[in-house]
């Protein structure tokens, strides 16, 4: 098994989809995880059709389906007026133009489905306290390098570790992520403390300047969560680190008092300083490749990290059963697939924090009175790129051979 299994560096929801897209294929795979035990931080993750699509593909669709709350609709707000700008309806309509749902789930939730699925495979080998530091190749396979002076052999390596990626820092070798400059504060508060007039089904978002707030229902609609972000030019990174409530609400008393209403009502807060890099080519070293956030990091403004890598696992496990015994032509083609539509992302995730979550004055005013022209259809079209596939067609979201041109929707950080 050790000659033909592949590696996998990273234990996380881009590293675990990618043991059972293989495994849906026949394909073993050993996953090493540095910590010591699997899980996931982190609470609310937003699921596009696009993410069910690979959820039924990687065999747990039924489980992820279980696990969801399903919303409404997509709600921008104004949080200088505290007036609605625009909504995008995500009922039957929405449901039947793209084939599957638009949910929110606990990220604990996912991450559960997924392991207990690679725990009942058995193709899937699951190894923590494993972190990968590097790894040598040569004709017959791959030797990944652990932390603790050990080693795995296998037929190829993915690097799905993370924003920080071992296994691209020696494939790119392209230095430190870049610094976004802007600040994002995380809680989950009860949802009877949450205001009575604002527990909306929806996935809400309120745009201000240089600022914006999320919340959502999670878990059954015990809690929802609350996501608020501050472009205050943050320096370095930093992740999960405890601030206090005051500190969270200097970025925010700009805004209507009906947003600083849903911020006061958090706690335990903690910050991460938002990281991404620019989009590259290069996924792929002879029999290792990048997958996840390891080769397309981007901001959370169109809510698609944990969407991509799972589309990414789908696409690898497709190339490799499309090319038996053949690794490198199946990495290069992975790559082919996904290289285009994930940098789209990249760039237009930088592009909506600028242009719809944090505009002030005029470019605001211009913001609404766009989005609020905009019908249900017109949404509909605009992000059929995005959900109207399954991530295997190529391209940057083509649709018809064409890449579709629309403007960036009001998605919403999760």
């Amino acid at each position: 098994m050790t000659k033909t299994r592949i590696l996998i560096a990273g234990g996380g929801i881009g590293g675990l989809a990618t043991a059972l897209g293989l495994a849906r294929r026949g394909v073993p795979s050993l996953v090493m995880e540095k910590a010591p035990q699997l899980g996931e931080i982190g609470a609310g993750i937003q699921l596009g059709p696009n993410a069910f699509h690979s959820f039924d593909a990687l065999g747990v669709g039924d489980a992820a389906r279980a696990m969801a709350v399903y919303i409404d609709r997509l709600r921008l707000m104004d949080a200088i007026s505290g007036e609605e700008i625009t909504h995008i309806r995500l009922d039957e309509p929405f449901r039947q133009r793209f084939g599957n749902p638009y949910a929110v789930i606990h990220r604990g939730d996912l991450y559960g489905v997924l392991l207990r699925a690679c725990e009942a495979s058995p193709l899937v080998a699951l190894r923590t306290s494993s972190e990968v530091l590097g790894y040598d190749q040569d004709e017959n396979g791959v030797t990944a390098r652990l932390a603790g002076g050990e080693s795995e052999r296998g037929a190829a390596l993915i690097g799905a570790d993370g924003l920080w990626s071992n296994v691209r820092k020696q494939l790119l070798g392209d230095g430190r992520p870049r610094v976004s400059g802007h600040t994002t504060y995380r809680s989950v508060i009860p949802t009877e403390q949450m205001p009575e007039d604002l527990r909306w089904n929806a996935a809400t978002l309120w745009a201000g300047p240089k600022c914006h707030i999320v919340h959502y229902p999670l878990s059954g609609w015990k809690v929802f969560n609350l996501v608020v972000t501050y472009h205050n030019d943050a320096p370095e990174p930093v992740a999960g680190k405890p601030v206090s409530a005051e500190e969270v609400m200097a970025g925010f008393t700009h805004v209507h008092e009906r947003a600083q209403k849903i911020i006061r009502h958090g706690s335990g807060w903690k910050l991460w300083v938002l990281c991404d890099r620019d989009p590259v080519e290069r996924w792929t070293d002879g029999r290792v490749a990048l997958l996840g956030d390891a080769a397309h990091p981007q901001l959370q403004y169109f809510a698609q990290g944990a969407c991509m890598a799972m589309e990414d696992a789908v696409a690898l496990a497709h190339c490799v059963d499309a090319h038996p015994g053949h690794m490198e032509a199946a990495l290069n083609a992975y790559r082919d697939l996904r290289v285009l539509r994930t940098a789209r992302i990249q760039l237009q995730s930088r592009a909506i924090g600028e242009h719809i979550y944090h505009p002030a004055g005029a470019h605001a005013a211009l913001r609404n009175t766009i989005m609020r022209s905009y019908t249900s259809q017109d949404w509909y079209d605009a992000v059929e790129w995005l959900y109207g596939g399954n991530g295997l067609s190529g391209g940057a979201g083509a649709v018809g051979g064409k890449v579709h041109e629309a403007p960036a929707e009001p998605r919403m950080v999760g």
